[in-house]
């Protein structure tokens, strides 16, 4: 076992430093690797930890949210239908009222035939009455011989008296069985009224809050205002009993909160009173079982976090140790290193003399391409290897490698040169040719096809070549840039005979919106900021087009493309200072 721990011992762990006369600084490797482990641990698991507590609450949050935004539109939903099922009687006993005389109601077969209407029409009714001024029933239909009663101390009398009708709680009466009453007022000449009065039963409202699907083990049921259940209720009473909960405060509209029922268990509630009712309409909820999958989720979380900080801290262990053990192996080397520096910059010094001197390349590469056609002419003299197409391939892949370099060298040199002291004669198809070479390479990985239209006789402009070539790069790039794979990008150039030679680059990619449109010459403003863009390569494109002389122009469709159009004079005056005022159009 000791053989196996020391095994896994750095070689660092009882390494003793003796500064020397070339080492005058000596290096506690082992305190090195407790602060390392140490602070590298606090810098990724604190915040690990931080975000995952932040996440914790937020998720936790957003959980609840939306539970209490689910409870609000079941109770918004089971409010709307209830309000619509009283308000469809009331509606019904309204137009009795005013569509039938007094006179006709009194008929108890008029009245036998109205309930038989609305029972079979809106359903839920019981029976129907007419009460008069005094508050005595003068006409009545139904299965309770009610007709007589005097109805003129009950406080439902006296409300619908003041407010022209009233909608009742559910109540035992004088027929002992739960039911509702709505009653509507009708008024008559001389300051005389009747009232037309339906008691509904309260079966359908059971059966409306019964098809409820209520999650959580929850339970939806209607209250009056004194805390008496209206409807049957899974958990909290039968119909007629009191309710074991407090009653919620009067609101206008929906309202959900939570609270703690008689054992301590958190509640989810929403409740709505009813417009021009004494009913409450109450959805609650187990918090616990809604919650569950979240706390499901919990589990898994935590678990994941304490997996994820015992990698890190494995991790955070094993680099240190490594990044150590390495460090103090070259720590060992400095010595040797020191030596050796003297010999690296002269390294260094051969490097910047080897980059002073590429231009140079071509006269190596002009003579291997001489070789190379003088084994080729040999070859093809000797009658031995006349035949032989192995060789004589070889001896063309050499010329043609070589040919390839020299293209590229030369395209190199003169892409790089600087040399903006004079305008001269640039051929635009040529500086296009040498602007896409590149990019070739780029353009066949993506399969984009580069279109080049330039007639021949396209007479040569005198400008500043390497500015020339800066602009066409920058457009050509951020054509690239917009299309996606397989794309077109399409370059013209045309002569307008007005003294002005026109290049136009158009792609078909996403396009700039209408409203940047007009700000792309900006700097420093760019849409492709999370794609590394920093908004000066139009600006700068524009500036240089200026002092060329020229003018730039930007058309652009969402979805369908941008293109820019240049336009430059055939000659610039040697200064370079004829600049346009006004040269730049957007549409």
């Amino acid at each position: 076992m000791k053989i196996k721990l020391a095994r896994l011992k750095p070689a660092f762990w009882g390494h003793k430093d003796h500064a020397s006369s070339l080492r005058k600084d000596a290096l506690n490797f082992k305190a090195l690797w407790y602060r390392t482990v140490f602070f590298t641990s606090i810098a990724a698991v604190v915040p690990l930890l931080f975000l995952a507590t932040i996440d914790y609450n937020v998720t936790k949050r957003a959980a609840e949210s939306e539970i209490m935004l689910r409870t609000g539109r079941l109770v918004s939903n089971t409010r709307r239908t209830i309000s619509f099922f009283l308000e469809e009687r009331k509606a019904a006993l309204d137009f009795i009222a005013h569509d039938y005389s007094l006179e006709d109601l009194r008929d108890h077969r008029q009245l036998a035939s109205l309930l038989a209407h609305l029972k079979a029409t809106f359903g839920g009714f019981s029976d129907l009455g007419i009460i008069d001024m005094a508050g005595d029933q003068i006409a009545y239909w139904g299965p309770f011989g009610l007709e007589g009663k005097n109805y003129g101390i009950q406080p439902w009398f006296r409300n619908v008296v003041e407010q022209g009708y009233y909608i009742s709680d559910i109540f035992l009466g004088y027929r002992k069985v739960p039911h509702l009453v709505i009653a509507v007022k009708k008024p008559l000449p001389d300051n005389r009224f009747y009232i037309i009065r339906a008691a509904i039963d309260t079966d359908r409202f059971c059966r409306i809050l019964a098809q409820m699907k209520v999650e959580g083990n929850g339970d939806v049921f209607l209250v009056n205002r004194e805390g008496i259940l209206q409807t049957p209720s899974r958990f909290h009473g039968d119909i007629m009993g009191r309710l074991d909960l407090e009653i919620p405060p009067q609101a206008p509209a929906t309202r959900v909160y939570q609270c703690r029922n008689a054992r301590g268990r958190p509640l989810i509630i929403g409740y709505r009173y009813i417009a021009g009712t004494p009913l409450i309409l109450m959805v609650i909820k187990e918090k616990q079982r809604l919650m569950s999958p979240w706390h499901q989720t919990k589990s898994r979380i935590i678990w994941f976090l304490g997996f994820s900080v015992f990698v890190i801290l494995l991790v955070v262990t094993s680099s240190a140790t490594y990044l150590v053990s390495r460090l103090y192996e070259a720590d060992k080397q400095r010595l040797a290193s020191l030596q050796q520096m003297q010999y690296a910059n002269k390294m260094a010094s051969i490097g910047r003399l080897a980059a002073g001197i590429a231009h140079e390349i071509n006269n190596p590469l002009a003579i291997i391409a001489e070789k190379a056609g003088l084994i080729k002419d040999l070859f093809q003299i000797r009658g031995q290897y006349q035949n032989d197409r192995r060789l004589l391939s070889l001896a063309d892949s050499i010329m043609n490698s070589v040919s390839r370099c020299a293209t590229i060298t030369r395209r190199l040199l003169r892409f790089a040169r600087n040399d903006d002291s004079r305008p001269e004669p640039a051929a635009v198809g040529q500086v296009v040719e040498e602007v896409l070479g590149f990019l070739n390479k780029e353009a066949q990985y993506r399969g984009l096809d580069i279109e080049v239209d330039i007639p021949d006789q396209l007479p040569p402009i005198v400008t500043f070549r390497s500015r020339l070539q800066q602009i066409l790069l920058n457009i050509i790039n951020n054509a690239f840039a917009a299309v996606p794979d397989c794309g077109t990008i399409v370059i013209k150039a045309r002569d307008t005979g007005s003294g002005n030679i026109e290049i136009q680059i158009r792609d078909n990619g996403a396009g700039i919106a209408a409203e940047n449109i007009g700000r792309i010459f900006e700097p420093f403003f760019s849409t492709k900021t999370d794609r590394g863009g920093t908004g000066l390569g139009l600006s700068i494109t524009y500036n240089l087009v200026q002092e060329l002389g020229g003018s730039i122009r930007v058309e652009s469709r969402v979805g369908e493309g941008t293109a820019f159009t240049v336009s430059l004079p055939k000659k610039i005056d040697s200064s370079g200072e004829n600049v346009k005022n006004e040269n730049l159009a957007c549409r």
